[in-house]
C-alpha cells in the first residue's frame, strides 16, 4: 500500500511541475513538491511548542451555511433604534416607553435564517441609536443607566421568548462614546436575568480609550469579554494585548465587492491576526441590499439589491471567505508559526488540536487589496517560491486538499477552485508553491470543502415604471412595506380599527419624537423609493396628516441623496399642511421655496396628492384639482420618489403610485 502511495505521489508530482510549465492559461495550477526547480523560502509549521490564540470566527454584520458559499461563523445584528445607521433606519423593539414588539423588522427573520443554515453560528447585537425617550431630552442614551440597559437586555430576552435565539455577545454603542458605569451596570442586569452566558463586547469603536480605561479599573476589565475595534489597519495597541483579553476586529472590510474588496478581505483576514492578535473578524457588510446610490453602494460580500426582479450576484469576497470559514471552526486554534512571506503576503495556519491542519496562503498587492480605511502602507507582492515544512503532529499528514483563487485579468481568474490535493509521504512534511500576485491558497486536511452550486438567479430588471401599493396586509411578514427604505422615522403597516372603508389599511410614520441619533438624521421623517436614474415622472398618494396645526407631510420626486447623507437631500418636494397651507420646495429642509400658498387642508382628513414632474417643470394637485404648476426645477435631474412628514409626527399614507417616463 505505501509504495503505491509513493508512486501516486510521484504522478502528482510530475503532473504538477508539468502544469507549473504549461500554459498559463490552464487552471491546474502552480503546485511544486519539489523545491530543486527554483530557491525559496522556508516557513516551518510546527505545534510543538504549543499553540497561538483561539480563533473566533468570520462574520459580517447583519451567515452562515456549513460548506457552503461563505459558511460564516457569526452573525452581528443592529439592534434597531430607529435612528439613521448609514443607509436606512431599522426599527426598535421599543418605540416608546411602554411599547414592546419583538417582530418589527428584518433581524429576527434573518438571524432565524442564520440558525437554519448554521445552528452553531455565534449571534451579537449592538445599537447604533436609540429610540427618544430613553434620552429624556437628550442625544445621550446613558442619561438613567438602569433605564437603557433594561432597553437592550429586554432585546435579548425577547430574542430567546419569541424567536428562541440565543444571543451570544452584547455590544455598547456602536462608534460612539462608551459610559463605564453604564457597561457594569449593563452586566449586573444581565446577570439578574439569568443571562450570565452573553459576553460583553466593547468598545466598538477604537482600541483606545476602552483598553487603558480596563487597566486601570479591575471591575471593567472582569466585566468586558471582548475588546472589539473598528477598521484597526491590521493593527492592536499595547494596552489591548496587555488586558489579555480577547481582541476581535469588530467591524472591517465596507469595501466595493469587486476584486479590489476581495484583495482588501483576503489580506486582512489574514493579517488581522498575523499583526494585531484578532481571532475573529467581521465584515460590513453581509449582503448589499440596499439601493445602490445610497452610501457605501455595493459593500456586501454579495448583491442582491433588486427585491421585485431577485436578482442577486455572488461576489468575489464570498469566496475569499470561504477560503477561511470552510476549512476552519470557533474553537480551533491558531499555531504560533504564523506570519508574512519574503516577498510580500502572509500565510496563518490553524488546528482543531485533533489532527486536522488548515493553512491560509495569501499574496494580494497593494494596489487590489486597498480597503475603505484606513490608509494601507505601500508594500511589494513579486513572484515567489515559498516551502512550508510541516513539524510536530503535523510532520505525518499524508495528503492536503488544495483550494484555490486568483484575482485580477478575466482570463486568469479563477474563484475557490479545488486543484488536486498533495501527497507528502515522500517529500518528508514539505511541499513548495509557486505564488503569483493576488493569490490565495487553502491547504487542508479537510475534506469537506464545497463550493456549492445554486441555480442562476433572475436576470437583472430595473425598479417598475408603474409601481404601485395599497398597504392592504391583513397580517404582514415584515413590519414594512416592500422597496420603501426609510431614511429617517419609522413607516410601518397600520390598521385603522374604526374606519372599516378604503383607508383601513395604511403605512404610518410612527415617530413622535426624535431617536437618540448615530448619523445626521433629517428633522422630519423621509422614506424613498424606486429607481434612482427616474427624472420624469407622476406620484400619487393618500396622505393623511394627524397633528392639528403644526403637522405636514408631502410626497417628492428627484430625491438624489440618502443615507448619512439625508439632511442635504435635493429633489421636488410637496408638502401641505394641517394649518391650511402648501409648499413646494427644492430640498427636504425646506430651505430651496419654489411656491407657497394655500390650501383647503385640516388634520385628520384624507387628501389626495399628485405631483408630476416633467422636463425643467412641475405641478401638482390637491384632490384632483391643481394646486400649482409649471413651477420651474433645474436641480436635481434624477432620483427617488419618496413620501414623509414634516417633523418626527404620526402621519398615514395610502394608495402610493408612481409612474416613471423613461
Amino acid at each position: 500500500m505505501a509504495e503505491h502511495l509513493l508512486q501516486a505521489s510521484r504522478q502528482r508530482q510530475v503532473k504538477a511541475m508539468t502544469a507549473a510549465a504549461g500554459s498559463a492559461g490552464q487552471a491546474a495550477v502552480p503546485l511544486l513538491l519539489c523545491a530543486l526547480l527554483a530557491p525559496g523560502s522556508a516557513y516551518v509549521l510546527d505545534d510543538s511548542d504549543g499553540l497561538g490564540r483561539e480563533f473566533d470566527g468570520i462574520g459580517a454584520v447583519s451567515g452562515g451555511g456549513p460548506n457552503f458559499g461563505a459558511s460564516l461563523h457569526i452573525l452581528k445584528v443592529e439592534i434597531g433604534g430607529d435612528g439613521q445607521t448609514t443607509d436606512g433606519t431599522e426599527p426598535s423593539h421599543m418605540h416608546y416607553a411602554l411599547d414592546e414588539n419583538y417582530f418589527r423588522g428584518y433581524e429576527w427573520w434573518l438571524m432565524k435564517e442564520a440558525k437554519k443554515r448554521n445552528p452553531n453560528i455565534t449571534l451579537m447585537g449592538l445599537p447604533w441609536s436609540f429610540p427618544g425617550w430613553l434620552g429624556k431630552g437628550f442625544n445621550w442614551p446613558y442619561v438613567n443607566l438602569q433605564l437603557t440597559a433594561y432597553y437592550v437586555v429586554s432585546w435579548i430576552v425577547g430574542a430567546k421568548h419569541y424567536h428562541d435565539l440565543d444571543i451570544d455577545y452584547i455590544g455598547i454603542w456602536n462608534e460612539r462614546a462608551f459610559d463605564i458605569n453604564y457597561i457594569k451596570v449593563l452586566r449586573r442586569m444581565l446577570n439578574y436575568q439569568g443571562l450570565q452566558q452573553v459576553k460583553i463586547i466593547a468598545s466598538d469603536n477604537l482600541w483606545e480609550p476602552i483598553s487603558a480605561s480596563m487597566l486601570l479599573d479591575s471591575e471593567l476589565l472582569r466585566v468586558i469579554d471582548v475588546i472589539g475595534a473598528h477598521y484597526p489597519g491590521t493593527r492592536t495597541v499595547k494596552d489591548a494585548r496587555l488586558t489579555e483579553k480577547k481582541l476581535w476586529s469588530s467591524e472591517d472590510f465596507s469595501t466595493l465587492n469587486s476584486d479590489v474588496g476581495a484583495g482588501c478581505w483576503g489580506r486582512i483576514l489574514n493579517q488581522n491576526y498575523i499583526n494585531g492578535y484578532m481571532t475573529a473578524t467581521i465584515a460590513w457588510n453581509l449582503v448589499a441590499s440596499y439601493y445602490e446610490q445610497l452610501p457605501y453602494g455595493r459593500c456586501g460580500l454579495m448583491t442582491a439589491q433588486e427585491p421585485w426582479s431577485g436578482h442577486y450576484v455572488v461576489e468575489a469576497p464570498i469566496w475569499i471567505s470561504a477560503h477561511t470559514t470552510q476549512f476552519t471552526q470557533p474553537g480551533w486554534y491558531y499555531l504560533k508559526t504564523v506570519g508574512h512571506l519574503e516577498k510580500g503576503g502572509s500565510y496563518v495556519a490553524l488546528t482543531d488540536g485533533l489532527g486536522n491542519l488548515t493553512i491560509i496562503v495569501e499574496t494580494m498587492s497593494h494596489k487590489h487589496s486597498m480597503c475603505i480605511r484606513p490608509l494601507l502602507p505601500y508594500f511589494n507582492v513579486s513572484r515567489q517560491f515559498a516551502t512550508f515544512i510541516l513539524k510536530g503532529s503535523f510532520s505525518e499528514i499524508p495528503e492536503l486538499q488544495v483550494w484555490y483563487t486568483k484575482l485580477g485579468k478575466p482570463s486568469e481568474r479563477f474563484l475557490f477552485k479545488q486543484l488536486d490535493s498533495l501527497w507528502l509521504l515522500d517529500s518528508g512534511g514539505s511541499f513548495t508553491l509557486e505564488l503569483q500576485e493576488d493569490e490565495l491558497f487553502t491547504l487542508t486536511t479537510l475534506t469537506t470543502g464545497s463550493k456549492g452550486s445554486y441555480l442562476l438567479p433572475p436576470k437583472s430588471q430595473p425598479f417598475p415604471c408603474v409601481y404601485k401599493d395599497d398597504f392592504n396586509v391583513d397580517y404582514p411578514f415584515f413590519s414594512e412595506a416592500p422597496n420603501f427604505a426609510d431614511q429617517t422615522g419609522v413607516f410601518e403597516y397600520f390598521m385603522n380599527i374604526e374606519d372599516p372603508g378604503e383607508h383601513r389599511f395604511t403605512l404610518r410614520q410612527v415617530l413622535n419624537q426624535r431617536p437618540i441619533t448615530w448619523a445626521a438624521d433629517a428633522f422630519g421623517t423621509i422614506s424613498i423609493i424606486g429607481d434612482y436614474k427616474w427624472s420624469n415622472l407622476t406620484i400619487k398618494c393618500d396622505v393623511y396628516p394627524e397633528t392639528p396645526e403644526k403637522g405636514g407631510v408631502f410626497i417628492a420626486g428627484r430625491v438624489n441623496k440618502g443615507g448619512i447623507l439625508i439632511r442635504s437631500a435635493r429633489g421636488v418636494f410637496f408638502w401641505i399642511f394641517a394649518n391650511g397651507t402648501y409648499r413646494v420646495t427644492g430640498d427636504l429642509a425646506g430651505w430651496i421655496i419654489y411656491t407657497s400658498g394655500h390650501a383647503d387642508v385640516t388634520a385628520k382628513k384624507w387628501y389626495t396628492l399628485t405631483l408630476t414632474i416633467n422636463g425643467g417643470f412641475s405641478s401638482g394637485t390637491l384632490n384632483g384639482k391643481p394646486l400649482w404648476k409649471n413651477v420651474s426645477v433645474n436641480f436635481p435631474k434624477n432620483g427617488w420618489a419618496a413620501i414623509g412628514t414634516h417633523s418626527f409626527e404620526f402621519a398615514q399614507f395610502d394608495n402610493f403610485r408612481v409612474e416613471a417616463i423613461h
